[in-house]
């Protein structure tokens, strides 16, 4: 029996049980205070619909659920989500997400896009994943939150593998109302939003919005060098909404958004030093060290910081054109600007042999002197038209989209230290405090020390245009048929240029390119420091597919869906000037199948049951790839491959073949009245049939890649959400009491490939997560929750930051401890 033929098979089973469960439940004892799907409306196909008439797996939020569940980042919409995994290896700030095994690595285009109020996220190519994704707050007062499975390409602005996440805020109503809010908790929580909607006549609407939250961090730096603590949180977000009546028929819908987060930064904490490295004994002492406290870390660095700054306009203009038509304009602006200050590897080079004693290096970065890590600017541009025909059974809908992103900063650019002591990197007042460990290398070009500070220089631009149209035509009432197709051309081109600084002597600096004549022009020391241009080289890709989609949906009942679709998907290729040798990728693209049944049942016992089914084939896979650089041993040895060590970094190779196959399982239930049950299940099988690993270039020993045969990272077979409410029945007038309990379980999955093997593999994950709501109190206007999370105090790995090959030691991303803390809310209004 084929796979297909497997899926096909458990759909009918699963179809046939949804339906037997329609009578029996309808027979059932007692009330319910469970919706059947009639109130939650999403636009996950662009217009609005009820979730369980829509052929697309989705998992919604309200924004009560994300307050309940105290989900206040991005990253903690995968704990509630089947088939989604957040990536948090850069920070909560810096989340990538994957969904059905369809990752974003480093800088590569994501596979899961997020969109606000119908755009998508401004860009950002720097040292991590942070831009194309929900900022710092993002998830306050939102009508939705809304996690779109598989392709999305034919409808929506940028083409995805994986699928969506649409942010769907409240918009600007007629009433005068609003709240204030203020939460407190353990690790210092201090947390304010405050909300005003205010009409200001018949046909104009205001909403503002205030998120501000701070919080010590959990990692206690142990060093008495920098900060005291990271993986803290402080920031604050602002948002001004405006809706204009301008006729009737013309609706102007304007959002204006600011965030800014200023903390320590995300920290590693090393748990492993590689026998036989330069740095083994001093690596282990710091193990050593730090092993008093699961939390504990050392730092090396006088201070650390990452500071993300992003604004943006959102305009979206409708017109009624008939009963029939619509049209609709949408035209956004953002910007995207971080610097990040922190050791990326979480190491700290004290030393007693060195000279001074006890001097302090470390593996670090910070921005240059008046540039950012990454600074980009987004304009996206859209226009729509919608509309009905032949008495409403042809609903068609077509569009054209444009983004330009361009530089903020000439360059964005940093200072990247490796094993020197720098009482000021980016004045260079650094120390090479290992020494000369070899002869200089092949060529006399100096790059034989091991202490260097890198300056790479990067800008990017990025062009996308598409057109698509879709049409749903309704056969009969029951009976429907979906067809979409999308043509997509994208461009990016952009310029790198990399300096590479040694210090033969205390604070007396030597320039040269980082990359070799002839791939640059290169030139002496004083040349090079006076033009770093000399270090240039430009890098460009394009790529232009069709995307499609073909959809059959069956309603047997008016609460019951069956569908079956096949969808091509397509990730466009990129480039990333700062990977030596892997600068360019090509697109990938994925051949999507899925068939699935929504049921909902709504008489004594109410709720609702979806199952899904899919099965992709992924080629031209965009994998990436971890480099082993040149030792200063191969530099003697080995002086064809290594005529000199390149700085270790991973770049993106279009070189998999994989599969993805599994299921997903949404259902809830309200068996007794004030009782409601839930439970969310995912299998997920992948396999990378095969790795066509591209040959090294100059400077490094080997490339390291997935291992095939084996699943994708972040994958894991199984992932299971089980949550319960139940709301105490006492009198009315004492206000509204729900206990509330959730609790996830995620098996073991590939993490970062990048590291040794015996570390790629994660362990499971175990949460529970409670909470108690006590809403309008005493028929006030006053909402109190208390809320914990990681009740248990589980520790697990969340991932590896994949140094062991190049930097002879491993760290890790470590879980939250356990938080809470009590939110307390009053609201007014008419």
């Amino acid at each position: 029996m084929t796979s297909i033929q497997r899926i096909l098979l458990s759909t009918v089973s699963a179809s046939a049980m949804a339906f037997s469960a329609v009578p029996a439940c309808a027979q059932a004892d007692g009330g319910s205070e469970l919706g059947s799907g009639d109130d939650i409306v999403v636009t996950a196909r662009r217009s609005e619909e009820r979730l369980q008439d829509v052929p697309i797996s989705i998992t919604v939020f309200t924004q009560a659920q994300v307050q309940n569940n105290n989900i206040v980042s991005a990253g903690d919409l995968a704990t509630y989500t089947p088939s989604l995994t957040a990536n948090s290896r850069y920070g909560p700030e810096s989340t990538s997400f994957a969904i059905r095994g369809f990752v974003q690595e480093g800088p590569t285009s994501p596979s899961v896009a997020v969109y606000f109020a119908d755009v998508v996220a401004p860009r950002a190519n720097g040292s991590t994943a942070a831009g194309n994704g929900a900022g710092v707050g993002s998830l306050f007062d939102l009508q939705n939150i809304q996690v779109l499975k598989g392709p999305q390409g034919t409808l929506f602005g940028r083409n995805t593998t994986g699928g969506a996440i649409l942010l769907v805020p409240q918009k600007p109503t007629s009433k005068l109302e609003g709240y204030v809010e203020g939460s407190l908790g353990n690790y210092d929580l201090r947390r304010v939003q405050a909300v005003l909607n205010a009409p200001l006549g018949d046909n104009v609407r205001l909403r503002l919005g205030v998120d501000r939250q701070k919080r010590d961090g959990y990692i206690r730096n142990i060093s008495g060098v920098g900060p005291d603590d990271f993986n803290d949180t402080n920031y604050i977000a602002l948002r001004a909404s405006l809706v204009i009546d301008v006729t009737p028929d013309i609706e102007n819908y304007t959002i204006a958004t600011f965030s800014n987060s200023d903390t320590n930064g995300y920290y590693p904490k090393v748990f492993y030093a590689v026998p036989g490295f330069y740095r083994s004994a001093n690596i282990a002492a710091q193990i050593a060290r730090t092993s008093g406290g699961y939390y504990d870390v050392e730092n090396a660095r006088p201070y650390g910081f990452q500071k993300i700054r992003q604004w943006g306009v959102i305009n979206t203009t409708t017109f009624l054109a008939s009963d029939t038509v619509t049209l609709k304009n949408i035209v956004s602006y953002a910007e995207f600007e971080q610097k990040q200050a922190v050791s990326i590897n979480g190491d700290n080079g004290y030393d007693p042999t060195t000279t001074p004693p006890s001097s302090n290096y470390a593996i670090s970065t910070e921005p240059a002197p008046g540039s950012h890590n990454a600074s980009q600017s987004t304009f996206t541009e859209e226009f729509q038209i919608q509309g009905r025909l032949g008495d409403d059974r042809l609903n068609y809908q077509g569009g054209i989209y444009y983004e330009r992103s361009e530089p903020l900063d000439r360059f964005q650019s940093s200072y990247s230290a490796l094993f020197l002591r720098c009482v000021d990197i980016t004045a260079l007042q650094c120390t090479n405090v290992r020494g000369q460990l070899t002869p200089n290398g092949a060529g006399g070009n100096l790059q034989g020390r091991i202490g260097n500070v890198s300056i790479p220089r990067s800008r990017y631009h990025f062009r996308n245009f598409g057109a698509y149209a879709q049409a749903t035509y309704k056969f009969t009432e029951k009976l429907s048929l979906t067809g979409g197709i999308r043509y997509t051309a994208d461009k990016t081109f952009g310029t790198g240029a990399a300096q590479r600084v040694l210090f033969p002597a205390p604070n007396t600096p030597v320039f040269s390119c980082a990359l070799p004549v002839p791939l640059v022009q290169g030139g002496t020391s004083a040349q090079v420091l006076a033009d770093p241009m000399r270090c240039a080289y430009n890098r460009r890709a394009t790529s232009k597919k069709p995307t499609w989609l073909i959809d059959v949906d069956y309603k047997p009942t008016e609460d019951v869906l069956i569908y079956a679709k096949y969808s091509r998907g397509y990730r466009q290729g990129s480039i990333n000037v700062s990977s030596y040798g892997l600068e360019t990728w090509g697109p990938e693209k994925v051949d999507a199948y899925e068939v699935g049944t929504k049921a909902a049942f709504s008489r004594s016992l109410r709720g609702t049951f979806n199952f899904a089914a899919f099965y992709n084939q992924l080629s031209d896979q965009q994998l990436q790839l971890g480099t082993v650089a040149c030792q200063p041993a191969d530099l003697i040895s080995r002086p064809v491959q290594c005529p000199f060590a390149a700085t270790p970094a991973s770049g993106i190779a279009n070189a998999g073949k994989s599969t993805i196959k599994g299921i997903e399982i949404d259902a809830a239930v309200s068996p007794l009245t004030g009782l409601r049950l839930a439970v969310g299940y995912a299998y997920l099988k992948t396999k990378l049939k095969s790795a066509t690993i591209p040959t090294p270039p100059p400077g490094f020993t080997a490339l390291v890649g997935p291992t095939v045969g084996g699943p994708l990272p972040l994958t894991p077979k199984h992932k299971l959400t089980l949550s319960g409410n139940y709301t105490i029945p006492i009198d009315d007038s004492l206000g509204v009491i729900t206990l509330g309990a959730t609790y996830s379980y995620q098996s073991s999955q590939i993490g970062n490939t990048s590291s040794l093997v015996r570390f790629q593999r994660l362990p499971s994950q175990n949460n529970l997560n409670l909470n108690l709501n006590w809403n309008e109190i005493a028929g006030s206007p006053i909402d109190v929750q208390l809320f914990a999370t990681n009740v248990t105090k589980e520790k697990f790995r969340l991932n590896t930051v994949g140094g062991a090959n190049s930097f002879g030691f491993e760290s890790e991303i470590l879980n939250p401890p356990r938080m809470y803390g009590v939110r307390v809310r009053y609201s007014f209004g008419t």
